[in-house]
């Protein structure tokens, strides 16, 4: 039998850094959005479409990636879904950027707790998935959360939702476009499409209450030019480390982002955390140890499976 060559340990850890710094900086966003205060949150996205689109510009040039750019925009079908999950992570920031510029901080980062439930419930409903019992508990558990912070809190959890959902929704797309479209290019495309909402968006700011941009000092100038970079940075190491690492090391990491964003909102920013929403949050946080535990079962079976089957002589 020829024996199974070792894994790439340095690969995997390089992957695991990589998605780690990705969350990190996700997970640090509200600090650097809320010193680009006074800037309403439409410009800020405006600016961060317009200014992540000319960003992504310079990496295919740099990366000389034009010719497998290209060849996917001669693809109408791969153009459409870039377009939808355009329209999907404007929702997205733009639902960001007014919780973290409003005091809610603290939802934003209930919404990105409650992501990965969504995301299974929408493998349920939309891709025919079965689930185990484990997963079908924590569904019904994010549901009473929600239910007992509307109800006790006072207040529907709208942000926590749009974010939760449209960011489900825009993996679901991702997955259908699958690997043959990269990140650098998928982001292009996608601020590509939303140029003419950033437009707009300005216009209608100009006329209202003004374009802050070079009018706030120097260092708020150079903080809102950084956010094409802020946009694409992360993603780009989060799609390094999806590459070399297991989905469930993902899965883990991803709950780095919305634990950061809670520390920050609760005992930086001092939001306001009611007995209700306490008890709310605690009850995401139990689906989400049942999903983590069914995720490592399922993936140790599967691991012992593979090892099960003969190798060829």
């Amino acid at each position: 039998m020829t024996p199974a060559p070792p894994a790439s340990t340095g690969g995997s850890t390089r992957g695991a850094l990589f998605a780690l710094g990705a969350y990190l900086l996700w997970g640090v966003l509200p600090i650097y959005f809320l010193q680009l205060k006074p800037t309403d949150p439409f410009e800020v996205v405006a600016w961060r479409i317009i200014l992540a689109f000319a960003f992504c510009l310079l990496l295919l040039t740099v990366m000389r990636v034009w010719r497998p750019f290209l060849v996917i925009v001669r693809q109408p079908r791969l153009m459409a879904l870039t377009a939808v999950a355009g329209v999907l992570i404007y929702v997205n920031w733009q639902t960001y950027l007014i919780g973290a510029l409003t005091g809610h901080v603290i939802e934003t980062s209930l919404g990105y707790f409650i992501n990965p439930i969504v995301t299974v419930l929408l493998g349920v409903v939309v891709l025919r998935e079965r689930l185990r019992v484990l997963p079908w508990i924590a569904i019904g558990i994010a549901v009473a959360a929600v239910v007992v912070i509307v109800v006790g809190y006072g207040a529907f959890p709208w942000i926590a939702l749009t974010l939760a959902f449209s960011f489900g929704f825009y993996g679901l797309v991702k997955k259908q476009i699958g690997p043959a479209v990269d990140a650098v290019s998928g982001l292009t495309l996608e601020s590509f499409w939303l140029l003419p909402v950033a437009v707009v968006q300005l216009i209608v700011v100009a006329n209202v209450t003004g374009i802050t941009l070079g009018n706030e000092g120097v260092l708020h100038t150079v903080l809102l030019l950084a956010a094409g970079a802020v946009t694409a940075v992360p993603l780009l190491l989060f799609a390094s480390g999806a590459r070399r690492v297991p989905l469930t090391v993902i899965g883990l990491l991803q709950f780095v982002a919305p634990v950061i964003q809670f520390v920050i909102g609760a005992w930086v920013l001092h939001e306001p955390m009611t007995p209700e929403r306490w008890v709310g949050f605690a009850l995401v946080w139990a689906a989400l140890a049942l999903l983590s535990v069914d995720s490592l079962v399922a993936s140790r079976r599967h691991r012992r499976a593979v090892d099960d089957v003969p190798e060829p002589v």
